[in-house]
């Protein structure tokens, strides 16, 4: 693990250590988060702790061909039982995401820093959001980055008010992503929930194939 100075630049991520911690920092700002996203890091961290920065091996991916739809689902989509926006709300689907208590976790990890960082790199494109609607309520959401460059989109959080509102946009972001030419949704570590809608742990050397 490295004590980053303002100045100083990430370490190669074959350096992080077993957990997939690679580096802390004092600060955290947009270009440092540019920066990381670019190379495979992402930070995670509670309030009150320094910025984390953290790039795992294995990776947990989604190649958007490999999705998985329930049987359980189809009814929703082909009733569209919800309606999706994106970018419409994007304050509201991050601060609904850092609101949902969430199993095993006390606190969240999305510091007010987090909200205003990620807010900023929202108005240049950087961050793009998902919004899920029943009527007139905002009932789930996502948000993530999105390296139009690479053809790589990297969740961060998502939230879910009523059943299965967030799977439901889940499964639309990545039907847009995929008739736009993302070739690896980034899921950053390992849940069953991503699992069960086709994401699968792949080498973290073979996730970096796809940022180079």
């Amino acid at each position: 693990m490295y004590f980053l100075r303002p100045e100083d630049d990430f370490p190669p991520v074959e350096m992080a250590d077993d957990e997939g911690l690679l580096a802390v920092t004092s600060f955290l700002n947009k270009d440092r988060i540019k920066n990381a996203y670019q190379k495979g890091i992402f930070p995670w961290y509670n309030e009150g702790q320094p910025v984390l920065w953290w790039s795992p091996d294995p990776r947990m991916v989604l190649f958007p061909e490999e999705l998985k739809i329930a049987k359980s689902m189809r009814p929703y989509l082909n009733q569209q039982k919800f309606q999706v926006t994106y970018n419409a709300h994007f304050e509201a689907v991050i601060d609904a995401c850092a609101q949902v208590p969430r199993k095993g976790q006390d606190g969240t990890w999305i510091t007010p820093e987090i909200k205003k960082e990620y807010a900023s790199l929202f108005r240049e494109g950087f961050v793009q959001s998902v919004e899920v609607w029943d009527g007139e309520q905002l009932v789930g959401g996502l948000y993530g980055v999105y390296l139009r460059n690479k053809k790589v989109f990297c969740g961060e959080s998502m939230f879910s008010n009523k059943s299965n509102a967030s799977k439901f946009g889940f499964i639309k972001l990545v039907q847009k992503l995929q008739g736009e030419g993302v070739k690896l949704i980034d899921c950053q570590v390992y849940t069953s929930h991503l699992e069960s809608l086709g994401a699968r742990e792949i080498p973290r050397e073979e996730f970096l194939k796809f940022l180079k």
